[in-house]
């Protein structure tokens, strides 16, 4: 297994550019980092879901609404606080898991792009372009600058992924496996 993931890594044929020309990207490599970034954040809210097990989920979310200093009674706050009350021991879990499935997906991600490997453009464009037309549902209903400035970044990123896929078209065709 560790061999075939040694070749898989180590082959050019899934680079987005042959060896000799094969250079770091800074901006692929800024949105590797990003990436992962991103992971760390949901790996670390994966955590804090489980240090939540036996313990009232209500009574800490009231505790932490309180020190943000957000009125209980508004909207946003009342379904947290409704969604809180609801839950249980086996919720907790099945959410950590899914943030250390998210997790490891954004991680291979930011791998794959740090390795100039362009599954893992395709992973990017497709991820990125997932949120767009909830970013723009969001931005519509309620429009806010950082609604906006999340929206034009995610179309940037997703934009500039298409481009690399496409500046990278047909230089990483997999080798003729010889006949036997």
């Amino acid at each position: 297994m560790i061999a075939a993931l040694r070749d898989f890594y180590g082959s050019s044929q899934h680079r987005m550019t042959t060896p000799a020309t094969a250079a770091p990207n800074p901006a692929l490599r800024a949105v590797a980092l990003f990436e992962a970034f991103k992971g760390l954040i949901v790996f670390g809210a994966g955590f804090g879901l489980l240090a939540l097990l036996h313990h009232d989920a209500r009574q800490v979310a009231e505790a932490l609404v309180t020190r943000l200093h957000v009125d209980p009674e508004q909207h946003y706050a009342g379904i947290f606080l409704d969604a809180a009350d609801h839950m249980t021991d086996a919720k907790l879990w099945a959410f950590a898991a899914l943030a250390l499935a998210y997790t490891a997906l954004r991680w291979a991600e930011a791998c794959g792009l740090w390795l100039n490997r362009r599954w893992a453009t395709w992973l990017g464009a497709s991820s990125g372009a997932f949120y767009v037309p909830v970013e723009l549902y969001e931005l519509w209903h309620k429009p806010g600058p950082i609604k906006a400035t999340t929206l034009l970044l995610n179309v940037a990123l997703v934009a500039y992924l298409v481009w690399m896929l496409r500046q990278g078209r047909g230089t990483h065709a997999p080798a003729a496996s010889p006949r036997r």
